[in-house]
């Protein structure tokens, strides 16, 4: 009986370690970040991976939203720090260059004024342009802010996949059982 105690309590400080400094399991509440990620998907943030290198630009993030920094928000960083970025015709340009963005489905119906990413801030949008309260509306996110980055998609089933990767469920199980 002592073992299993033993045991049990080994599993919950390794639990408590993995959450507070590895992985840590998220739910989309929202669609500002579809097609990418949907309103009722989980995802799994690696939590670490900001201690060795910086974000990088058109990275998702997991952060404190910086006006209640209880809640947790998921953004696409588009500029990092000492960047200028500005929307105009609905195209995001970031140092004068227009960015390219496969993962949106519609412009942004509104420009945005060029501005300066202030050091160790970081200027973030949702995919979902017109669906979402971001960076154009709040601000910076601050470094001390950033939680973390979204590596996988969980549940439901149907859509597990690595973020940002081309591995899906759907073609895995029909490349085995011979479907398209």
């Amino acid at each position: 009986m002592q073992d299993l105690l033993e045991a049990i309590a080994i599993a919950i400080v390794v639990s408590i370690i993995l959450i507070i400094f590895v992985v840590q399991a998220f739910y989309i509440p929202s669609e500002s970040m579809e097609p990418t990620l949907k309103p009722g998907d989980r995802i799994l943030v690696n939590k670490f991976i900001y201690n060795f290198r910086d974000p990088k630009r058109q990275e998702i993030i997991v952060f404190n939203y910086p006006l209640e920094p209880d809640r947790k928000f998921v953004k696409r960083v588009i500029a990092t720090p000492g960047d200028r970025v500005k929307i105009k015709e609905g195209k995001v340009f970031v140092n004068g260059e227009q960015l390219k963005e496969e993962y949106v489905v519609e412009d942004s119906y509104t420009d945005f004024a060029e501005v300066k990413v202030p050091e160790n801030n970081y200027f973030v949008l949702g995919d979902n342009r017109n669906n979402s309260k971001d960076s154009r509306y709040w601000g910076f996110v601050p470094e001390d802010n950033i939680v973390g980055h979204p590596f996988i998609i969980f549940w439901p089933l149907n859509r597990i996949k690595i973020i940002g990767g081309d591995i899906h469920v759907d073609s895995m199980v029909s490349r085995t059982y011979g479907q398209s």
